[in-house]
């Protein structure tokens, strides 16, 4: 179970231009968490984790990382303080290697304390290593995306963020890549899932929130919320 409070967003805004998006988002992760945020497309999930990791500055509200103010601070800063994230179409950088990739997710850390990762990372990922020379652009997308997981980890981070991993993959690759986030989580790993596949992301979460037009309106264990008739009905196509 959880020990202690991570992530903490308070009453955060957001907005792209004159269009509010977000609403007075409340929500917690805790240490050794895996929490799951589920809701329609448009509802704000992805604005929501941009905000977390400096891409977007929220309009009002507040965000801190063990206590750490992170509220506007940029991308690099967030990074530093022990937040990667994982965004939506995996965004590699196409034109440089896999082993390229997964270096830009160590730019942050000093000295080579990122090599032992990047072994680990190889242990994870064998078609990473075999692929290390490789232009990312030429990977398949799932392998894409096993090379976003790796560059995340490269990070040493306390906590990733993942934004919609199983968009565009095969069945049996997305099987795949829950798997890869539950080892992470098991191995300590706090782990915020953004994900369109409510039954999946449900499963694999120890607590959710649903979000709807930019504002929380429900939150739960996921075992709970998955087996919710109205949650069935929203989000997992049950009858």
């Amino acid at each position: 179970m959880a020990e202690a409070a991570l992530l903490s967003v308070e009453g955060l805004q957001a907005a792209y231009g004159k269009s509010q998006v977000l609403f007075g988002i409340d929500l917690t992760v805790n240490t050794g968490e895996l929490v799951s945020l589920i809701g329609a497309n448009g509802a704000g999930k992805s604005t929501l984790l941009r905000c977390i990791s400096g891409w977007l500055r929220p309009t009002a509200g507040r965000i801190t990382l063990a206590g750490a103010d992170l509220t506007g601070r940029p991308a690099e800063v967030v990074v530093r303080q022990g937040i990667a994230h994982c965004p939506e179409g995996r965004r590699v950088f196409p034109a440089l290697t896999v082993l390229e990739n997964l270096k830009m997710g160590a730019y942050a850390r000093k000295g080579g304390e990122w090599k032992e990762d990047l072994n680990r990372v190889f242990e994870r990922f064998p078609r990473l290593h075999e692929r290390q020379r490789q232009s990312a652009g030429s990977l398949s997308g799932g392998e894409q995306q096993m090379l976003a997981i790796g560059r995340a980890i490269m990070a040493a981070p306390r906590l990733i963020l993942f934004d919609e991993p199983s968009l565009g993959l095969a069945p049996v690759i997305v099987e795949k890549m829950f798997e890869i986030i539950a080892q992470l989580k098991a191995e300590g790993t706090t782990v915020l899932l953004v994900e369109q596949n409510a039954s999946l992301a449900l499963r694999v979460a120890d607590r959710g929130y649903v979000l709807e037009s930019g504002q929380i309106v429900r939150t739960g264990a996921g075992k709970d919320l998955l087996h919710d008739e109205e949650i069935q009905k929203a989000y997992l196509g049950v009858a």
